[in-house]
């Protein structure tokens, strides 16, 4: 039998559904305001758990939502609206927020269970389509999720509408994240199973430092040529500078180099005390090593000195060693 071959046609379309899906979220961003800050709110101020729901395809994104949540800091768990109406509404106290996704608004499953839900006395935050529907007329917070068309051809099966939900529960979740100071070292305990958690959890920067002769350094007294010859030697793209106690008064790095070059006119006479950066950044050998990625990549600098609390060098490392070491 002959096989089946797809046409160009099919690369356009698939073009297509990604474009109109980008333009679904583009449109959310533009929409977003205090509505979403109100939700914020609620879920900050929750005492209890933060329940999500839906049904059929928004269903598969409440659970989504849901597990997003649960592994960045927000306590959450899924229920199904229609087992909630044959007994697992008793899943839900009056201290829990209930995250109801429908695009019609109009899920008989979950209106079915609304009189219970406030009966309880829980809050509802709704994510729907249709800022006129039940559900959102009865919700605490109504967060609109409208889509233009959807990217199905017929504009029917749920594509467009369904990743403008994950995308909205995806910036809740994100948002609650960065509310709480949720950070590496939390998240590496939500998962703990897997290579990402240990790799978080049981790597610190002293698992990763050069030490001894592998360690960058010379005095503040150093000449240029001496500094330089450190830097190639050590193979790290910086040396230490260290003063006479031993503390770390500086660091040069190839970025200085290529500025004095630009700057200085007679470079071979230059005391590097006097080109070095001074106070730079550095770590604590007990730190995780992933906080040295963080430090490296908010501060776009490739090396970190590793010191003592008495600020005397102890190691050194850059972003090659982090990639040996899987950190990243």
């Amino acid at each position: 039998m002959d096989k089946i071959l797809p046409s160009r046609t099919a690369l356009e379309l698939a073009k297509q559904v990604l474009a109109i899906e980008a333009e679904a979220i583009q449109g959310l961003a533009a929409r977003l305001g205090q509505s979403f800050l109100d939700a914020m709110a609620l879920l900050l101020n929750c005492k209890g758990r933060v329940v999500v729901s839906g049904i059929g395809k928004s269903g598969h994104i409440a659970r989504k939502i849901a597990s997003t949540m649960a592994s960045t800091g927000t306590p959450a768990y899924f229920v199904h609206p229609a087992e909630a109406s044959h007994g697992d509404i008793g899943m839900i106290a009056r201290d829990d927020v209930l995250i109801a996704l429908s695009n019609s608004g109009e899920s008989e499953e979950l209106l079915t269970i609304l009189p219970m839900l406030r009966r309880q006395g829980a809050h509802l935050i709704a994510i729907t389509g249709n800022a006129n529907s039940a559900l959102a007329r009865e919700a605490d917070v109504h967060l609109d999720a409208h889509v233009e068309r959807e990217a199905c051809p017929l504009n029917l099966a749920p594509t467009a509408s369904t990743t403008a939900a994950l995308a909205l529960g995806d910036a809740l979740a994100v948002a609650l994240l960065d509310a709480k100071g949720f950070g590496t070292e939390d998240f590496a305990r939500s998962h703990p199973g897997g290579a990402l958690g240990r790799r978080l959890l049981l790597t610190h920067v002293r698992d990763v430092m050069r030490t001894g002769d592998d360690m960058p350094s010379v005095p503040e007294a150093a000449g240029f040529s001496e500094a330089l010859l450190e830097m190639s030697k050590k193979r790290l793209g910086m040396t230490a500078v260290l003063d006479a106690t031993g503390r770390v008064s500086g660091v040069f790095t190839d970025g200085d180099l290529r500025r004095t070059l630009a700057q200085v006119g007679d470079i071979k006479a230059a005391r590097i005390a006097d080109i070095m950066t001074r106070k730079p950044r550095t770590i604590s050998p007990d730190k995780l090593a992933a906080e040295a990625v963080q430090i490296m990549e908010e501060h776009k600098i490739s090396q970190l000195l590793v010191v003592s609390d008495e600020g005397k060098l102890v190691g050194a490392l850059n972003m090659h060693d982090l990639f040996r070491a899987k950190v990243i």
